[in-house]
């Protein structure tokens, strides 16, 4: 491999996840990683990719970023070891969301057929406390996306009218 194809993307803007345009690179990256303002990452293509972001803004999967020399790349969720929690019974569901909040734990919810699932990176305190409450688990890999970052500053939820909010909470369970 020459190196002389291999750019280095400096990245300040955030063009959003509507922005229409097509991306040129792909950065992959986890859950705690589009959680950081400042990151080092490669593209797929191997190029050098540094991330200088305002903090408490988690990056969304599918979201583009402009780099100073006006390349776009585009952010892709890396399938990481995640716990997903499956439960039929609405009570028994809403009983398990509530003594996750309660921690402050991060997770992500969905639903399915089959019923209500939520995700949460593995821990076996909590995986416990989700059996005996009486929920299904299993352990996979997936792409995490917890719920945005209601934990990160508290300012983060601002759900006044929603009006403004140019994400819906539902744009990023395409498959």
């Amino acid at each position: 491999m020459n190196g002389s194809t291999n750019v280095t993307l400096d990245i300040y803007q955030r063009l959003g996840t509507h922005s229409g345009k097509t991306a040129q690179y792909v950065v992959v990256l986890d859950h705690l990683q589009r959680d950081r303002g400042r990151l080092r990452a490669q593209a797929t293509d191997g190029s050098e990719v540094r991330i200088f972001l305002e903090r408490g803004k988690p990056l969304q999967v599918g979201e583009i970023l402009q780099s100073q020399c006006g390349k776009l790349v585009e952010v892709v969720g890396a399938q990481e070891p995640v716990t997903t929690a499956r439960c039929e019974d609405w009570f028994l569901f809403s009983r398990a969301c509530y003594h996750l909040g309660n921690r402050h734990v991060k997770l992500q919810l969905g639903s399915a057929d089959s019923g209500r699932w939520l995700r949460i990176t593995p821990d076996h305190v909590l995986e416990e406390m989700l059996e005996l409450l009486g929920l299904s688990l299993t352990r996979e890999h997936a792409v995490f996306v917890p719920e945005s970052g209601a934990y990160s500053g508290g300012h983060a939820h601002g759900h006044t009218h929603g009006q403004q909010h140019h994400h819906d909470h539902h744009e990023h369970h395409h498959h």
